[in-house]
């Protein structure tokens, strides 16, 4: 009996850790895209409620979700009174975890692109989110909005995950 047990707890163990592997194996061959799609699958908070979130901390500029070294994290990028912010949502109780100031590198020149774009935009970034969800499937979620210029004019880059498993993008003019 207990033989028995203990090779059906291996072979338990060894099926696990086969599927953790494809997982991860998953998650790499398509960028990470795959663990991404997890996440945003299991979150409890979208990506339009962490906008709303963040509002009390400035202007939502920018949103996604991502994968850091410390974990899934819900990211938004504000603004006030010329400063700029780093919002970390909790993504499963809608909560702000973490509030840092953007002083500088790629996060603050990022951030002062996605305000000149908002400063020409006549739609709120969480409106543009709506909008574009509306036409998918239901049950689509939005990954990521980042707005830039095109020509001068403003367009929200949209990042959405469709079926749990596929993330596409897609653009919505915000004038």
């Amino acid at each position: 009996m207990r033989r028995k047990l203990s090779i059906a707890v291996s072979v338990g163990s060894f099926i696990a850790g086969l599927v953790a592997l494809t997982g991860l194996a998953f998650a790499q061959d398509d960028g990470g895209r795959g663990a991404l799609a997890i996440v945003v699958s299991g979150a409890k908070v979208s990506l339009q409620q962490a906008l709303r979130v963040s509002e009390p901390q400035g202007q939502p500029i920018s949103a996604k979700f991502e994968i850091e070294e410390s974990g899934p994290q819900l990211s938004v990028y504000t603004r006030k009174e010329g400063k700029f912010f780093e919002i970390i949502v909790d993504h499963m109780a809608g909560t702000t975890a973490k509030v840092e100031p953007i002083t500088e590198g790629d996060d603050l020149a990022q951030a002062k692109e996605q305000s000149a774009a908002l400063d020409k935009a006549k739609m709120p970034l969480r409106e543009a989110v709506d909008k574009v969800l509306q036409q998918e499937q239901q049950g689509a979620r939005a990954v990521s909005v980042t707005p830039s210029l095109k020509g001068g004019r403003p367009v929200a880059a949209i990042a959405i995950l469709v079926d749990d498993r596929h993330i596409t993008r897609t653009s919505q003019p915000l004038d």
